[in-house]
C-alpha cells in the first residue's frame, strides 16, 4: 500500500489533497464531511475584513480592493450574517470535531485588521493560517516595489505576532516573481560584520529580522470580470477554474522547487489524479482543491487519490517523497525547458 503522507507547512497530511478556502468549508458540518471526502487538510472559508466591519458595501469604494472569487461568494451569500465571531467559534468546534489540520484564512486590505485576527485565529486553535492577499495594481503611480512591500510588510507584522504556521495565497502577476517569492521564504537578512576576540573582524554573521512564510500557494484565482453587451453593464465572470489553467502552477512550482525557503502547494487547475501527480513531480509539497468539489462533488476525492496511487504503483514508488520534485527545474537535465515561453517544435511537435 503506497504511503501517502506529506508534511506542508510544518503540518503532518494524511494526503497531499487540501480542500481550498471555499464556502464548503463554512461550517463545522461542512468541514466534517470534507474529512470524510479524504482530503488531507481543510482551509476554512475566508475571514473577511468586511466581515469584521459587517459593511460589505466598503468593498466597491476602498482603495487596494481585494477581487477574489470569495469575496464576491461572500458577498451575495454572507453579507452581515457569518461575522468573526462565528469564526472563530468555527475554528473551535472544527478542531473539537476533526482530526485532520485545519487552516485559517484571513482575507484583509488594512494593516491593523491582519496582526489582530491573527491573534484571534491562532488563540482559536487554528493548526495554520493561510494569507490570502491580492493587491489590484491598478494606481499608475505605484511601482511595482510599492505593491510587493505590501505583501512583505503584511507577512514581516504576521510573522512576528504568532506561533502557527503561516501560508501566503498570491498571483503570479509580478515583475520578478521567483526573487519576491525567495524573499517571502526566508524573510529578512540582515548581516554585519562581528569581532572576534584580538583577531580583528571575522566573517559577516547573518541575523534574520523577521522570518518568511512557511508555505506558498501557487496560484490565487482572482474574481474574474466580463460585461454583459446586452445589458451593458459589468458581471461576474466564470468563478471555476478548468483543467486547463493547471500550467502557471505547474511552471512556477517546478521553478521554486528546491530553491525557496518554504514549502509549496498548487492551487488552480487540479481537477483530477493526473494534475496531482504533475503537482508533485514538479516539486508540490501539497495541492489545493475547490473547482472540482462543486463541478464532481465530494467524490473526485477519492477519485484523485486512487488514481494518485495506481500511479505510484505502476511506477514502483513506495512514497510520495520519492518522486516528488524529480521534474523539477533543480533536478532536470534540461533547465531551459522550464522557461521556454515561446512554441517551438522541440517541446510541442507544431511549428
Amino acid at each position: 500500500m503506497a504511503d501517502l503522507s506529506t508534511r506542508y507547512m510544518g503540518l503532518e497530511l494524511a494526503n497531499p489533497i487540501i480542500a481550498a478556502s471555499s464556502s464548503l468549508a463554512n461550517s463545522v458540518e461542512g468541514v466534517k464531511k470534507l474529512e470524510k471526502a479524504g482530503v488531507g487538510a481543510v482551509v476554512l472559508k475566508s475571514l473577511f475584513e468586511e466581515q469584521i466591519y459587517a459593511e460589505t458595501e466598503q468593498m466597491q469604494g476602498q482603495e487596494g480592493n481585494l477581487y477574489h472569487t470569495e469575496a464576491a461568494d461572500f458577498i451575495e451569500t454572507y453579507g452581515r450574517e457569518f461575522g468573526p465571531r462565528e469564526y472563530l467559534k468555527l475554528i473551535q468546534d472544527a478542531k473539537k470535531e476533526c482530526k485532520i489540520p485545519i487552516i485559517a484564512s484571513l482575507n484583509c486590505f488594512s494593516e491593523k485588521w491582519w496582526v489582530n485576527y491573527a491573534k484571534k485565529v491562532e488563540a482559536a486553535g487554528a493548526d495554520g493560517l493561510e494569507l490570502n492577499i491580492g493587491v489590484l495594481p491598478s494606481d499608475p503611480m505605484k511601482t511595482a516595489q510599492d505593491v510587493e512591500a505590501v505583501y512583505l510588510d503584511i507577512v514581516k507584522i504576521i510573522k512576528q505576532e504568532i506561533k502557527i504556521p503561516v501560508a501566503l495565497k498570491i498571483g503570479p502577476n509580478f515583475s520578478s516573481f521567483a526573487n519576491l517569492a525567495t524573499i517571502l521564504s526566508r524573510g529578512k537578512i540582515e548581516s554585519r560584520e562581528f569581532i572576534v576576540g584580538w583577531c580583528g573582524r571575522g566573517a559577516a554573521e547573518s541575523k534574520p529580522s523577521w522570518n518568511g512564510v512557511n508555505a506558498l500557494v501557487l496560484f490565487n484565482r482572482y474574481y474574474n470580470l466580463d460585461i454583459d453587451i446586452d445589458k451593458v453593464k459589468l458581471v461576474a465572470g466564470n468563478p471555476y477554474s478548468s483543467a486547463n489553467e493547471i500550467h502557471e502552477s505547474l511552471r512556477w512550482i517546478s521553478l521554486l522547487s528546491g530553491r525557496v525557503e518554504c514549502d509549496l502547494a498548487a492551487s488552480t487547475g487540479v481537477h483530477d489524479g493526473k494534475g496531482v501527480v504533475k503537482q508533485l513531480l514538479a516539486g508540490a509539497n501539497a495541492v489545493q482543491i475547490c473547482s472540482v468539489l462543486y463541478q464532481k462533488g465530494l467524490g473526485a476525492v477519492q477519485e484523485m487519490l486512487q488514481e494518485l496511487t495506481s500511479w505510484m504503483a505502476a511506477h514502483k514508488y513506495e512514497k510520495i517523497s520519492d518522486f516528488r520534485g524529480a521534474l523539477s527545474q533543480k533536478k532536470s537535465e534540461f533547465p531551459a525547458a522550464h522557461e521556454r515561453l515561446q512554441y517551438i517544435k522541440l517541446f510541442v511537435g507544431i511549428e
